[in-house]
């Protein structure tokens, strides 16, 4: 079953009544991430309220980012969180699956046009973790209101580019694939390095090297390193 596609506000609208109908009362205040990744994260999950950036760019591997957001969400919708996706129009529920989302608790809106921050603040108010693809220099009135709405409403909101201002920043800094030997064989998993920079309880830079798919920590790295500066 493919996620739902979002287009129009008629459609957007039935989704949040959808999840919040759906939600539990008595809410985790951190919503879980896969054990590999918990300990880059102040709490050792997705806080409610806080805005947890993937940074992408030149730096960033190809495809390392997308897959790193899509292994932050997978635990918690796994857990019953309800989880969307904004302006990555290359992303399919396919792949999604395969990193461990479920699909009847996830929103695509590939295309959300010029009026995004709209759409996100609006998923905002229904949905548990709301990605949102930064389309380009975002002025810092719309990142502040963003980012206030999603602590009124306990949404974590995943800013997916450049986003200044964010509790935690993770960012993949190396990657490599294994499979593929003198030419020949499949690509089968990509050792990745992840960053994460932040602020308050985030404050100091840590570092992990891990394999993906599948977030195993790659043993030569003994675990998680805390950088300097």
């Amino acid at each position: 079953m493919a996620g739902r596609m979002i287009n129009g506000a008629a459609a957007l609208a039935e989704l949040i009544r959808t999840a919040e109908e759906t939600d539990e009362p008595g809410v985790h205040r951190v919503l879980p991430v896969a054990p590999e990744l918990s300990g880059l994260l102040p709490g050792r999950g997705l806080r409610r309220g806080s805005t947890v950036a993937v940074a992408t760019g030149r730096a960033a591997p190809a495809g390392g980012g997308t897959s790193l957001m899509l292994a932050l969400l997978a635990e918690a919708s796994r857990a019953g969180s309800w989880c969307a996706v904004v302006g990555v129009p290359s992303l399919g529920a396919l792949a999604a699956q395969e990193s461990g989302i479920v699909l009847e608790r996830l929103a695509l809106v590939p295309n959300p046009g010029p009026d995004w921050p709209t759409v996100v603040a609006a998923l905002i108010d229904g949905v548990d973790v709301v990605v949102t693809a930064v389309p380009g220099p975002v002025a810092a009135t719309v990142a502040g209101r963003l980012a206030a709405r999603a602590r009124q409403r306990g949404s974590v909101l995943v800013p997916f580019g450049q986003w200044d201002g964010a509790d935690v920043t993770l960012r993949v800094t190396e990657g490599r694939w294994e499979g593929l030997t003198a030419g020949r064989g499949r690509l089968r998993r990509r050792e990745v390095t992840i960053v994460v920079r932040g602020r308050g309880a985030a404050s100091r830079p840590k570092e992990i090297t891990m394999w993906m798919p599948g977030l195993t920590v790659r043993p030569a790295a003994r675990g998680l390193r805390v950088l300097r500066g």
